[in-house]
């Protein structure tokens, strides 16, 4: 299967270096697969095709194609979104592919709004019955309300922005005085914060697949970081986290975990690889978010997951784009 894939990779937010890692290891899994890959950058607007040789060329928005150095036009056949944060996490660039009527490996424009904004999806769960830890909303220009925000959260709290991922402008706070810091520091990152209550326990991850012919349920990893918290540092830098796949965790737990996973994903209308972080408290299960395009560098969880159910990374992928290429 010849096909010409575009990977869209780079964005907005802060995790675009992690982006651009993962690009380069989809790249070499889709060359493996024996598919035509073609890294795509998404930054500032521009859309800027990454040739191995040669020059980079800008992408034609107004037929998604491209022209290669000796005046080929390409068109693509499917598009792997591998973008963390804004515009690929979103629905924005989910929008714009089905516009072109190209299909893509994430889930769709509203579900991928929705699990994106965290305080939103929080809601969205508790109404289905999905145990989170209380929270609290605070938009940017908002009286910040300390008074308030305890009574909700309580502390220690995590302060982070509402809109991206959890690898950047988060704080655990266990002070009063310190909780306008944290907020401030949220805002560098997104206009909306969210307050989260603390709930001391294992924190477990749990990636999962569905196309229209199977279930993928990954093994469940259990996540030990050095940090106090899991965050950037302890997420990519060698060493400073334990994520031991699969986890130290009972078989009773374990299932429910992956039937818990099962659940969102169909609750959320997913669509291709999420990933699903959950905290274990006593024999509870708490939903902290769900990631609509996890990561996929070397140090990432998803692929670990993968090896340790006993396939291939790019077998994995195969099985997502001929869902919906034939």
């Amino acid at each position: 299967m010849n096909k010409n894939i575009a990977i869209l990779q780079g964005g907005d937010s802060s995790e675009y270096i992690i982006s651009e890692k993962s690009a380069k290891e989809i790249y070499l899994h889709l060359k493996k697969a024996g598919l035509s890959p073609y890294r795509i950058r998404v930054r500032n607007g521009k859309w800027t095709y990454l040739p191995e040789k040669g020059d980079n060329k800008e992408l034609d928005l107004n037929d998604f194609s491209l022209k290669i150095n000796n005046g080929e036009k390409i068109l693509f056949d499917y598009a792997f979104i591998i973008i963390h944060g804004t515009p690929g996490e979103d629905g924005k660039i989910q929008a714009l592919l089905e516009m072109h009527n190209i299909p893509y490996n994430t889930s769709g424009i509203l579900s991928s709004a929705l699990s994106f904004n965290k305080f939103a999806c929080k809601v969205f769960l508790k109404n289905k019955n999905i145990l989170t830890p209380e929270s609290f909303l605070y938009r940017k220009g908002d009286e910040i309300d300390i008074e308030k925000i305890i009574a909700k959260t309580g502390l220690p709290c995590f302060i982070k922005p509402n809109n991206g991922g959890s690898s950047f402008g988060i704080s655990k706070v266990s002070l009063n005085e310190d909780i306008e810091g944290g907020i401030i520091e949220a805002l560098k990152e997104d206009s909306e914060v969210i307050i989260e209550s603390f709930v001391k326990g294992i924190e477990l991850s749990c990636g999962h697949l569905k196309t229209h012919s199977e279930e993928l349920i990954f093994p469940v990893t259990e996540i030990i970081p050095k940090n106090e918290f899991f965050d950037f540092e302890a997420k990519y830098k060698k060493g400073m986290s334990d994520e031991i796949t699969p986890a130290r965790i009972s078989e009773d737990i374990k299932n429910q975990a992956q039937s818990l996973a099962s659940k969102i994903y169909d609750d959320l209308n997913c669509r291709g690889i999420v990933r699903i972080d959950f905290i274990l408290k006593g024999n509870q299960l708490y939903f902290l978010e769900l990631n609509s395009v996890p990561g996929m560098s070397k140090e990432s969880i998803i692929p670990k997951q993968i090896r340790a159910l006993g396939l291939k990374v790019e077998d994995v992928l195969l099985k997502i784009i001929n869902d919906s290429v034939n």
